[in-house]
């Protein structure tokens, strides 16, 4: 698989990244021995690129990982996790804590869990409003002089943050939702990514499966976050998979189905940006394996931005109690 440099500090990776969160959490119930075959089949396929958090699934996700990797050669993966998110024995969550203390807390705790001595790119999973990003980002500056993380990256902060943090260490990556139905990042945070030579790795490249081409109304179960998604529900539901079926439409035309145009959509907004894709199944990490086959002409690219112009989606793509503790949802300050 080709390669990606993350910014122009980062590490290089595989063209697409796998995200590992739904393989323990969020999304319905998990399979074990199919979770592990897929990473398995990832790491095959030449994917270095392991997108994690601490709290998914409390744990769960990056000891799944680390069994995974047993007897891999670990200087041919990338790690990537987020912390910072508190939560409760009821899988609820109490919100974020990015003090020094607790930064040095939760990364050895997931050095630990993830059987590794470094992990490559570590990243606050959020804004914590009660701490300065300077002290966040200098006590991690600290972690990597002591060789417990390789490269300091974000997640889901706007342009002003974006500047502040890098000001103390440079930024490998800002991981944010990106996709042909989430195109917020391009008014300004993606400008300031580049302008600041930092690597964008996209999550929600398929809107959590809504514009996969697999999506049906009645998929959802109890314990899938999509039951509490705007997109999800009601009319908006309705109105986004006609949005698929633009896509579909399209997707004929090249050749290819609608999960790999909107991956390979994702893919040709710059060789700055790695898609991470959240398959939990050998079936649909196969079907993303095609993605970087896809050749978008620039007449399909240009039908594309005709069908998903910004702002095409019904409801937002959180809801809204947690958009508004978004940092990146924050317009920008003037300067």
């Amino acid at each position: 698989m080709d390669q990606r440099q993350l910014g122009s500090t980062g590490p290089k990776v595989s063209a697409l990244g796998l995200g590992c969160m739904g393989m323990s959490d969020f999304y319905g119930p998990t399979d074990r021995s199919e979770s592990i075959a897929t990473l398995h089949a990832a790491l095959d396929a030449g994917i270095t690129l392991l997108d994690t958090g601490d709290f998914y699934g409390m744990g769960h996700n990056e000891m799944l990982i680390h069994e995974a990797l047993a007897g891999s050669n670990r200087n041919n993966v990338q790690i990537s996790v987020k912390f910072g998110a508190l939560r409760d024995p009821n899988r609820g969550f109490l919100g974020y804590d990015s003090r020094p203390a607790a930064v040095k807390n939760f990364v050895t705790y997931s050095l630990q869990r993830l059987g590794v001595d470094h992990i490559d790119i570590y990243r606050p999973a959020r804004l914590d409003p009660n701490v300065p990003i300077e002290d966040t980002i200098g006590t991690m500056a600290d972690m990597i002089k002591a060789g417990w993380i390789r490269h300091i990256g974000l997640s889901e902060v706007g342009s002003d943050t974006i500047r502040r943090a890098h000001q103390v260490h440079p930024i490998a990556d800002l991981q944010i939702e990106y996709s042909l139905v989430s195109r917020g990042i391009e008014s300004d945070i993606l400008k300031t990514c580049r302008e600041l030579g930092i690597g964008i790795t996209a999550y929600g490249v398929l809107a959590r499966g809504l514009i996969s081409g697999h999506w049906s109304k009645d998929r959802a179960s109890a314990q899938d976050f999509r039951q509490m998604s705007p997109r999800f529900q009601g009319s908006n539901l309705d109105s986004n998979l006609v949005l698929v079926e633009r896509l579909r439409t399209i997707a004929d035309e090249v050749g290819a189905s609608p999960a790999q145009v909107a991956i390979a959509w994702v893919a040709a907004q710059g060789s700055d940006i790695v898609p991470l894709v959240g398959a939990r199944r050998r079936e649909r990490l196969n079907e993303a394996l095609g993605a970087p086959e896809v050749k978008l002409t620039d007449a399909h690219l240009a039908a594309l931005a005709s069908a998903f112009p910004p702002g095409v989606a019904s409801g937002g793509r959180y809801p809204d109690e947690h958009l508004k503790h978004m940092d990146s949802e924050k317009p920008a300050q003037a300067s």
